[in-house]
């Protein structure tokens, strides 16, 4: 077979930051602080930072392969660790500091952690788990000298201190495009958080597939808001894709009110802004309550949960923002779906085209999934049969860290998300539950997502989950437990008529409890586990 005359460059991830550089040396990074002032860098000058990070990790005594940890938020000096560790051939480690305890732990020992870069707010934490993470050798502080704070931590280094000691003109080594970049954890709801390693490669191919008109659709004339936080997934692989395009990159730090955010999408000029449901409804209850509005806002990407109606139509109707729903996971890196309208679909009225807009979207190139069912048999993708997702590609998992046995990926090749779904004929994926959430009731199958979606529609309900009861005649019925709004008023009978506008009857929950506050985990996503573990004694009034 005839080859290719074209040249072959292993795929690096210091690749992006050397392109930032030389081709948007003047474009912005903004962060707000954790000390408290807003910073302002550009792309140059984070480059030669990321340099002299990656020289200076010498001093710390690593090498290629060893692991970094950091606690962290979204910040100048996070994204310049992004770079400088795997730009250096060592392994990013972005730990979320949300985890449990003992799964902070676990997971900083299982990465075998050697340095943990901090932030402030994280330092009493570290020192509270000092004693079970002997695998630490330094424990290096993401401040300046003057804002250095008194504390147990052993061998604690200043940030601004190591990295003066580094080589601006550090030059980026070459080694194996397959080599291991970064590695994020599991949420871990069920057992142990279980470790995904990226590549270099893997986390390039992606970084060029999210950026495209399907994807993210990024450019040098997007401001984008990151709130995602950079311990979820790479930061839903934004860290690299604004360097790679050229988009001024906005990092909030750990202000993720309402108020905050929207100062920053107001003064920064911001475009473009990605996070989960719960942030969003922060923003637009706080836009209902000040009247303030989103000018320069074009699109807003939602993922983690499904995207309530209600929140579609809010950004769309009432701010004209477009909402960009998206689906993905850690073992995905995590883009796997985005929701874009078909041309044939752009021509249909507003109403028309919402259960379109409700979907998880569209495959994006790199990617694939497909729906089976318990015997591993491929559904037809007609919008009607619903099966386990199933994704492959060139940034899917194919197995844990450590995970000898590698039951993560089947024979075929293919990966299990855990994801109950549909596909409709036009390609649109649509998750209608969890396996371990769905309702089975009566040999019928209720989606608790679709309930959950509806409840939030009433504008007296601000958040809501379901879950399965089990019953003596049906052998499971759902059950709602709901948060009212601030200052609004409802009962459960007036819940179960609004559900009931568009359920079918047997699709109704049987019940309805209001609470003050509902569980979630470290990812921000509602714990169903802890819920069913609160309602482990409910039983519904009828039985």
């Amino acid at each position: 077979m005839i080859q290719g005359l074209m040249q072959q460059q292993p795929l690096m991830i210091s690749s992006i930051i050397e392109f930032a550089e030389r081709w948007y040396p003047d474009v912005e990074v903004v962060s707000r602080t954790v000390e408290g002032p807003i910073h302002r860098c550009t792309y140059k000058e984070l480059g030669k930072r990321a340099r002299r990070l990656a020289d200076s990790l010498k001093s710390l005594g690593i090498s290629a392969g060893d692991s970094v940890g950091t606690l962290a938020w979204n910040g100048y000096r996070h994204l310049e660790l992004y770079y400088g560790v795997s730009g250096s051939g060592a392994v990013l480690h972005t730990v979320n500091p949300r985890l449990f305890s003992e799964q902070l732990s676990y997971v900083i020992n299982h990465a075998n952690d050697k340095v943990m870069f901090a932030d402030l707010t994280f330092v009493p934490l570290l020192e509270a788990l000092a004693d079970q993470l002997p695998n630490i050798e330094h424990y290096v502080i993401m401040t300046d000298r003057e804002h250095m704070p008194e504390t147990t931590l052993n061998s604690v280094i200043c940030y601004e201190d190591l990295i003066k000691s580094g080589d601006p003109d550090y030059q980026w080594p070459v080694f194996d495009e397959n080599s291991a970049s970064s590695i994020c954890y599991t949420s871990g709801t069920t057992g142990n958080p279980k470790g995904v390693v990226y590549s270099h490669r893997s986390t390039l191919i992606h970084t060029i597939a999210s950026s495209i008109p399907n994807g993210l659709n990024l450019s040098g004339s997007d401001s984008v808001l990151l709130v995602v936080p950079q311990f979820h997934v790479n930061s839903w692989g934004v860290s690299y894709a604004a360097p790679m395009n050229g988009c001024k990159l906005v990092l909030p730090g750990p202000a993720m009110d309402g108020s905050s955010i929207h100062d920053l999408l107001e003064s920064e000029k911001c475009t473009l802004s990605l996070a989960v449901p719960t942030i969003w409804m922060m923003l637009t209850g706080f836009l209902r309550e000040s009247g303030k509005k989103l000018p320069h806002m074009k699109r807003v990407v939602i993922g983690g949960s499904a995207v309530p109606e209600a929140m579609i139509r809010c950004f769309e109707q009432e701010y004209d923002v477009q909402v960009i729903h998206a689906w993905g996971m850690t073992e995905t890196s995590p883009l796997g779906t985005l929701n874009f309208l078909m041309p044939h679909l752009q021509e249909l009225d507003y109403e028309a085209q919402m259960p379109i807009k409700l979907t998880q979207g569209k495959s994006i190139f790199g990617v694939d999934i497909r729906i089976v069912d318990d015997n591993n048999n491929p559904l037809a993708h007609d919008g009607i049969a619903f099966g386990r997702l199933q994704a492959k590609g060139h940034w899917v998992t194919s197995g844990y860290l450590g995970d000898e046995d590698n039951k993560a990926v089947g024979s075929d090749g293919w990966f299990d998300t855990g994801d109950v779904a549909t596909i409709n004929p036009d390609g649109y994926m649509m998750i209608t539950d969890r396996t371990k959430d769905v309702i089975k009731s009566g040999g019928e199958w209720i989606s608790s997502i679709e309930i959950e979606n509806l409840a939030v529609g009433h504008p007296a309900i601000a958040e809501a989950a379901v879950i399965a009861i089990p019953h003596p005649k049906w052998d499971e019925r759902p059950l709602v437990v709901a948060v009212i709004a601030d200052g609004q008023e409802i009962d459960k009978t007036k819940l179960l008529s609004h559900l009931a506008e568009s359920l079918a009857k047997w699709q109704i929950p049987d019940d309805v409890v209001f609470v003050d506050e509902l569980p979630h985990g470290a990812t921000g996503k509602l714990n169903k586990l802890k819920l069913r573990e609160d309602f482990s004694d409910y039983k519904f009034p009828t039985t």
